[in-house]
């Protein structure tokens, strides 16, 4: 859903204290809500966010027959019941849906594995960079699928159903490696899958589609075996908090060198990260693996070089929030980016902040001790939008941020959350 509503910031220099609860993961619950289309036997989730990437998927399981019953969203999060039954399966994906939201795609497997075919839209998204579908298809074709693209729509049938095979992946992509698992758990036979994603949202994934009756070993490996089942029942699932959200709002706090307690945050899952903030010189705490702490007074940091990499590398998705820590440290910082060729459409917007980045190629030098200012400045994908706002917290001035389709699609509440730790954020209409 676009919005003309924008986010208006006053720079501050008084560092954000306080208390932040992490929401669910959204890239862990929307391949668990399409393997809902798996059973016939309800499938209930909580801990889902309140988001409009979960909304959209709501919307279209919806069309494609599954009956749910959505709770009333509490401190933005949702309860959902998922029903799947055979006689009102549809197995096309009306194409508003799939240009809405890129992960679309990810019903395609379910579907496939469920009715025997599926036609997906070829999906919208984030414009990052390409994501091609060939790694998808590959490993669907691997399992005895057939694969044709017209009408702007992929069309996948397998007549005489699903067989188990050994496949190894292009590259460790999310997307096709859910995508794979969910088709493969319903196959005749043993699936063996190479160089899969290792991403705790796959993970998560396994561990529901495991409770829902699948028996999938190795998920957090490189190497996945998948025995496929004749059926699966219904299951009750959590689903796992955001790393990506709990290390925004980390940078957040070393950024304006604050201190700040994060809950509900999973550290195992983001050990990597953690690991860079301590090298950069900020300190975060763990207690008991779910609460988080940074206090960053006092903080003497360092710059970095980081190169973005598939889980357990450093993760794309948190390339421009990082970006804009670096431009408050003193020195030259680096950042190469390996996933997506056109993540670096934060750099203009942070330059007209007073930012002094240059590129060449997939890599971005930040010169970094420079004041930023405030603009008028617009965002261009999810992780951007929230890279903006984080640069408008010490930014000389008002900043304003547009775009903000893109920040809700993945993150809940963010200006009442900063506005709770003291940031000066509200929502202009």
């Amino acid at each position: 859903m676009m919005t003309a509503e924008r986010i208006v910031i006053q720079g501050t220099d008084a560092p954000l204290r306080g208390q932040v609860a992490i929401s669910g993961s959204k890239n862990a619950a929307l391949p668990i809500m399409a393997a809902s289309l798996l059973s016939e036997d309800p499938l209930n989730l909580n801990n889902v966010p309140d988001l409009n990437d979960t909304r959209v998927m709501v919307d279209l399981l919806r069309d494609l027959g599954v009956q749910l019953v959505l709770a009333e969203p509490q401190e933005g999060e949702i309860a959902l019941s998922l029903t799947s039954p055979q006689t009102t399966l549809n197995p096309e994906v009306p194409i508003e849906a799939a240009r809405k939201m890129r992960a679309s795609v990810i019903v395609l497997g379910p579907l496939l594995a469920r009715m025997g075919r599926a036609t997906v839209p070829l999906p919208g998204g984030c414009p990052i960079g390409a994501r091609p579908l060939d790694v998808h298809e590959d490993v669907l074709v691997a399992l005895g699928a057939t694969i044709t693209y017209h009408n702007h729509a992929i069309h996948a049938y397998c007549e005489e159903g699903l067989k188990g095979a050994t496949h190894r992946l292009r590259v460790p992509s999310v997307g096709a490696t859910e995508n794979g698992m969910m088709a493969a758990v319903l196959a005749k036979g043993t699936s063996v899958f190479h160089n899969v994603a290792r991403e705790p949202e796959i993970v998560d994934l396994a561990h529901c589609l495991n409770a829902m009756g699948a028996d999938i070993q190795g998920a957090g490996t490189d190497t996945m075996i998948i025995h496929g089942v004749p059926r699966l029942h219904g299951a009750t699932h959590t689903i796992i908090p955001d790393r990506i959200e709990a290390m925004t709002y980390l940078i957040a706090a070393a950024l304006t060198r604050g201190d700040i307690t994060l809950t509900g945050a999973n550290k195992d899952h983001m050990q990597g990260e953690i690991n860079c903030l301590h090298a950069m010189g900020f300190d975060v705490q763990a207690v008991n693996g779910k609460t988080l702490l940074l206090n960053a007074a006092g903080a003497q940091p360092k710059p970095a070089h980081l190169v973005t990499a598939p889980y357990p590398g450093f993760p794309t998705d948190i390339q421009a929030q990082m970006m804009v820590l670096m431009t408050s440290i003193a020195g030259e910082s680096r950042i190469t980016e390996t996933i997506f060729e056109n993540r670096f459409q934060h750099v203009a917007p942070l330059n007209a902040m007073g930012a002094h980045i240059t590129q060449q190629g997939e890599t971005c030098t930040i010169q970094g001790g420079f004041p930023l200012r405030g603009a008028d400045v617009e965002a261009t994908d999810l992780r951007a939008s929230s890279s903006l706002v984080l640069a408008g917290l010490v930014a000389q001035g008002t900043t304003t941020v547009g775009g903000l389709h893109h920040l809700y699609r993945g993150y809940v509440h963010l200006p009442e959350k900063l506005r709770a730790c003291g940031a000066k954020v509200a929502r202009l209409p």
